[in-house]
């Protein structure tokens, strides 16, 4: 695969500006000229392997920081906002989408959530919702809200995740059976005792704050009942720099606040049952055998596939992935992307996608080798799990669970060993979203793609009752 060029002028600024140097002190330091630096910080021109280099010896600055992950999610977001018929006498190039991500983020962020406004006001009025005229403006939900901002911090946050690990360390955890040292940590540090729920309760947990108890579903997972116990310690032990992180991130609501500290109570919880390091090296000595992985600590496929796209801590990076969920209407409940597939935030994922035959196929690691539009190869893996616990007629949802990474990495996971990786026919055509998706003849398409017109043939019918005009 063809590395690209590499603009990162926002970032050498801002390193330049965090030590106080001016352009001719920084650019005297790792021995360039003045001009050059200039034209790197406003992205005039690349940066050279000599200046990445320098940047590492002089600075002490992890090269794989300076990647384009966040770059990438971004231009992807912007990319979709503007396929939209809204901007149709505007087709920006490529080159013009990097030069607004890179150097004015603010501006694209901005942009995309005036957007996702326009979207949600033009759907209610499609469909004469009872709200029309009771609210003016369409705002994003606190929960859209939460999700951009895990997702724009690339699914890590370092506090969170280096207390989790301390805690693991003095705790011993990190090689299963977790349960016993959770439970006793909980009732000898913060005098909160584990009991067992009574049977035919729906309740995975409930936490009595005056009485200390919490009490769990006996018939829930173990897998499950861990983390539970792992959340409550979450709350106790790290609820102060987990509100901090919280309203750092700038919400507009309360509720937003309220959701995001749930998703960070599960951070931490996940990263306290499977430590970064601990659980990093398992993954490359496992070669990311999802199974072998969920038996080694006693967690489930789900937990395993969160935790593996949260590896993403500067300078002990892991594999970058992209990880979802997947109910059976095809709606993704969690996406997260370290690689270069983006999910779109608009309409649903691709039909070819493997995801989907995985509610075909109980209990098996369905495996795919896929092709973008853009030319990126992939390796992806998908698996039903079900959720839920109890005996006849509780509710049991079944989700797919899909993970993948770029074939360049595909040499680090087991699931790649007999697949032919050279061979490009056997790569599977696939897509973001039929909306976006510029493939102008696949038998699979839902809908039109955004910014093409249609030719309409009466006298021809083909897998699609129209033709796609270039």
């Amino acid at each position: 695969m063809a590395i690209g060029k590499l603009f990162i002028g926002r970032k050498v600024r801002e390193l330049r500006e965090g030590q106080r140097a001016t352009q001719s002190q920084f650019a005297e330091r790792i021995g360039i000229s003045t001009s050059y630096l200039n034209q790197i910080e406003n992205n005039q021109r690349p940066v050279s392997a000599a200046v990445l280099l320098a940047l590492a010896e002089k600075c002490q600055v992890d090269i794989a920081a300076l990647s384009s992950g966040e770059n990438d999610r971004l231009l992807s977001a912007l990319s979709e906002a503007l396929s939209d018929p809204l901007f149709e006498t505007y087709n920006p190039s490529l080159q013009e989408l990097k030069l607004v991500t890179q150097n004015a983020p603010g501006l694209a962020h901005a942009l995309i959530q005036v957007h996702q406004a326009y979207r949600r006001n033009s759907e209610r009025l499609a469909s004469f919702d009872d709200t029309i005229g009771r609210s003016a403006l369409a705002e994003t939900t606190p929960y859209e809200e939460v999700r951009d901002f895990f997702h724009f911090v690339d699914n890590y946050i370092h506090e969170i995740d280096t207390l989790a690990e301390r805690l693991a360390a003095a705790l011993n955890l990190g090689d299963g059976d977790s349960h016993g040292l959770l439970a006793s940590y909980l009732e000898r540090q913060y005098g909160v005792r584990v009991v067992r729920g009574a049977p035919g309760s729906e309740e995975v947990r409930r936490y009595d704050p005056k009485a200390r108890i919490l009490t769990l579903n006996p018939y829930a997972p173990a897998s499950t009942r861990d983390f539970q116990i792992a959340l409550q310690i979450a709350q106790l032990h790290a609820g102060r720099e987990i509100d901090a992180v919280a309203a750092a991130a700038g919400f507009r609501t309360e509720e937003a606040v309220e959701i995001c500290r749930i998703g960070l109570h599960n951070y931490f919880a996940g990263a306290l049952i499977l430590p970064y390091q601990t659980f990093l090296k398992a993954a490359r000595e496992l070669r990311h055998d999802l199974e072998l992985l969920a038996a080694r600590f006693g967690a489930s496929l789900e937990q395993v596939c969160h935790r593996l796209s949260t590896l993403q801590r500067p300078g002990a990076k892991g594999i970058p992935i992209f990880f979802a969920r997947i109910d059976r209407a095809g709606n993704i409940t969690k996406r997260h992307s370290a690689a270069k597939l983006q999910f779109a935030r608009f309409g649903a994922a691709c039909p070819l996608w493997n995801a989907h035959q995985a509610f075909e196929s109980p209990g098996r690691m369905i495996r795919q080798l896929a092709e973008t539009p853009d030319g990126v190869r992939y390796l992806c893996l998908a698996t039903q799990i079900t959720k839920g616990s109890g005996g006849f007629g509780a509710p049991r949802p079944h989700y797919a669970i899909a993970l993948g990474c770029e074939i360049s990495y595909a040499d680090s996971f087991v699931y790649a060993d007999d697949l032919d990786l050279s061979n490009r026919a056997a790569f599977d055509p696939i897509g973001i979203s039929c909306r976006i998706c510029e493939r102008m003849n696949c038998a699979s398409r839902a809908v039109p793609p955004l910014k093409h017109k249609l030719t309409i043939d009466h006298t021809l019918r083909g897998a699609l009752p129209y033709r796609i005009a270039d």
